[in-house]
């Protein structure tokens, strides 16, 4: 079961999660793919939860869709009650469970949760089965033993996320040119104590040219 389940999750897609020492950085290819069929080009695959959380998705769409809608939903339910946000550890700890409690007919989606709370920066990585990892440094998807290549060489931990984003947009770019189910073009997503920011066009032109 797990290795068909790893057949459906790498047929598309490349993200990437990496903490960095001021928060996290999210970032995905957007080509949406069914088989060797380009079904879109500018598919969202990193959403916002809440101003400190994001979410990225590999997998089947539907499913890793609902997954989103869920957190989303209990998120501003959670600040509703407690008048506080959610912790990132709880976030993926819920979708976690949502996952496992699915387990006999899994949802087929792999995910990663991150974002910035009092605690710090923290990336989480949810397989279909609700396994949870924390991790400093994680892709996922079919483009991911690409963009390893690159993480693996350049990140490092302690750094800030101005130093960090070239690597991870050089990581994301590699994955584009060299697997097949991810590309078109990128999106890259920044958390701080501050928010969460998208980069522009213009952003994400500046640093694959420094890339």
């Amino acid at each position: 079961m797990r290795e068909q389940l790893k057949r459906w999750i790498l047929k598309g897609t490349t993200t990437i999660g990496v903490v960095c020492k001021d928060g996290v950085i999210l970032s995905s290819d957007t080509r949406v793919t069914m088989g060797t069929f380009v079904a879109h080009k500018k598919g969202k695959k990193i959403h916002k939860i809440d101003e400190h959380i994001g979410m990225t998705i590999a997998g089947t769409v539907a499913d890793a869709q609902w997954t989103v809608d869920v957190l989303k939903a209990n998120a501003q339910i959670y600040r509703l009650t407690y008048k506080r946000p959610m912790p990132i550890s709880s976030a993926a700890r819920l979708i976690s469970n949502v996952l496992f409690a699915a387990r006999y007919a899994p949802l087929l989606t792999q995910v990663l949760v991150g974002g910035v709370d009092e605690t710090g920066p923290h990336v989480y990585s949810i397989d279909p089965f609700g396994s949870l990892t924390e991790e400093k440094c994680v892709a996922t998807g079919s483009g991911s033993p690409i963009a390893y290549g690159v993480l693996e060489d350049k990140y490092k931990e302690g750094v800030t996320v101005e130093e960090l984003l070239p690597i991870v947009v050089r990581a994301v770019d590699s994955a584009m040119k060299r697997d097949s189910a991810s590309g078109d073009s990128f999106d890259v997503v920044v958390i701080t104590r501050e928010g969460f920011k998208e980069l522009s066009e213009d952003e994400k032109k500046k640093f694959l040219e420094v890339s």
